[in-house]
């Protein structure tokens, strides 16, 4: 793109043009519902000429990732995207890419995990990979999955660590909305070219990521660990040099009318529009409502979560998941992040919500206010709209 536009698309095609503005050089493609449109408009630019990278079709999601891996070691600027069971079959190789210390950048588009089969969404695919040593990205809309990717690159390269950005499926994958598309040149500027510290190189002869013992093994993970320590401050940095340049800005988390607040709702992905206008609307009758977004799940930012929690007296937490036997994946999180602290004397109350593509509606979020409001027991999720 020579100049910056204004494109009417959804938001799989706003990840493939996240991924063409990043100059990505290899792509590897296996493709399941809902985010085949990204590899397919990705094949469109290849083969177009407006993206200069190769282009590899695989026989299985665990080979697009092993491919990718290899091209990272090579010292290219790789991308791919996946769903659901699709994620599952990388898993293997998601913990070797993050070992391996390799600045892939992945979508997900989140689809349910079978069984019983499904085509629509809910975040388990992707919070089953929460421990792989991956950052993890979640975007409530189209433009921050175009952003997230161009961001997520700067990131990854500078951690060496890989990123996983989150989409929820239908949701984001098929609206369409107006996407900002930058100009190439402004990108350029931002995200340079990837300059591997250590790559496969025969001029250079390296043995990358072979085995070791007991004596190394936990200083390796170390290292991982503190890695992603350093990403909160680097992420932070992205997005504010990427906020001077495009505009737009979203931080780790967004605390909407918090300050103030006697609940805060607390969730992630395209739910967080919804909660949005529901603020609004209890907001305009005097209510006081407020809205936490997370949008880091990996690394988690501690800091970010208590501060905008601390004036809150009761805290609902939304998940479009479920941990089988523990409950919602972001209650579990933010009742850890809060222990300790001086937000961490109030009631958290979890609730799981919109599990294999059910609407959670401005009337959803009515029932969880008033469940949250008669002060439920702590212990165990509330499902919401049970139908049992």
């Amino acid at each position: 793109m020579e100049a910056r536009q204004r494109i009417i698309m959804n938001g799989n095609s706003a990840a493939a043009f996240g991924a063409m503005l990043s100059r990505v050089q290899v792509t590897a493609a296996y493709p399941i519902s809902p985010q085949t449109g990204i590899v397919e408009a990705l094949a469109g630019f290849v083969a177009g000429g407006q993206l200069e990278a190769k282009f590899i079709t695989s026989e299985s999601e665990h080979s697009v990732m092993a491919s990718l891996i290899a091209a990272s070691e090579a010292g290219a600027r790789v991308f791919t995207a996946t769903s659901s069971q699709g994620l599952a079959l990388m898993h293997e190789l998601l913990h070797w890419a993050a070992g391996a210390r390799l600045p892939v950048v992945m979508v997900n588009v989140n689809r349910a995990m079978a069984a019983p089969w499904t085509m629509y969404c809910d975040q388990s695919d992707i919070v089953a990979q929460r421990d792989t040593g991956w950052l993890h990205i979640y975007c409530e809309e189209n433009q921050e999955v175009l952003d997230a990717i161009i961001q997520g690159f700067k990131v990854a390269e500078q951690v060496m660590l890989p990123v996983l950005i989150n989409m929820d499926g239908f949701y984001n994958s098929y609206t369409t909305e107006p996407i900002e598309v930058y100009d190439l040149k402004d990108v350029d500027r931002y995200l340079p070219p990837y300059m591997p510290p250590v790559k496969l190189d025969p001029d250079e002869p390296h043995t990358l990521h072979g085995g070791t013992g007991p004596h190394l093994f936990t200083e390796m993970r170390y290292q991982m660990w503190q890695a992603m320590e350093q990403a909160l401050t680097v992420a932070r940095e992205a997005d504010e040099e990427f906020g001077q340049i495009f505009g737009n800005r979203y931080g780790l988390t967004e605390a909407y009318h918090c300050e103030d607040a006697d609940l805060v709702l607390v969730s992630s992905g395209s739910l967080v529009g919804t909660l949005r206008e529901v603020v609004d609307s209890y907001r305009a009758q005097g209510d006081r409502i407020g809205m936490l977004k997370i949008r880091y799940l990996r690394p988690f930012p501690v800091q970010e979560v208590c501060q905008a929690l601390v004036p809150a007296k009761q805290i609902a937490v939304i998940d479009r998941n479920v941990s089988v036997g523990m409950g919602g994946v972001f209650w579990q999180e933010i009742r850890s992040a809060l222990y300790g602290s001086p937000a961490g004397d109030k009631p958290v109350l979890g609730f799981i919500a919109g599990l294999g593509g059910r609407d959670v509606t401005p009337s959803s979020i009515d029932q969880i206010i008033q469940v949250a409001r008669s002060n439920p027991p702590q212990d165990a999720p509330v499902w919401v709209e049970l139908k049992v």
